[in-house]
């Protein structure tokens, strides 16, 4: 009877071969945010489309993407975001390109804290990711 010697590396092989591959991120239309106004002390659910900005108190709200692992992976919903400021402090309305830019990144619902904007009348956070 003879015997197969595999090597420490043809043993590693074999082993990550048969591990499930792990899934990817899925790409989603839609994030949905949890706002905060400062004023009222009213938290209000909204949700935005990938590159279709939203209006959020004074704040103009632009998802640039929106992703999430599936349910069978550790859980993890991204959005990169872009907010801009569009009532100027002279009082003026700016207007898209116009209005300066606030916040610029990614925001993670799991970590609510870690990446969300906070403004001095409004908190914005993403919560998840759908069609």
């Amino acid at each position: 009877m003879r015997h197969r010697h595999l090597s420490f590396p043809g043993v590693m092989l074999t082993l990550l071969l048969a591990l499930p591959a792990p899934a990817l991120a899925e790409k989603f239309p839609v994030a949905v945010f949890s706002g905060l106004d400062k004023i009222t002390a009213r938290v209000e659910s909204f949700e935005a489309r990938v590159d279709k900005p939203v209006r959020f108190g004074s704040l103009e709200v632009l998802v640039r993407d929106c992703d999430k692992k599936p349910p069978e992976e550790p859980p993890r919903t991204a959005a990169y975001v872009e907010i801009r400021q569009l009532d100027r402090e002279d009082g003026d309305a700016a207007q898209g390109d116009d209005a300066p830019l606030i916040f610029k990144g990614w925001m993670f619902a799991e970590s609510p804290g870690l990446n969300a904007l906070e403004h001095p009348v409004y908190d914005i956070w993403v919560t998840d990711c759908k069609m």
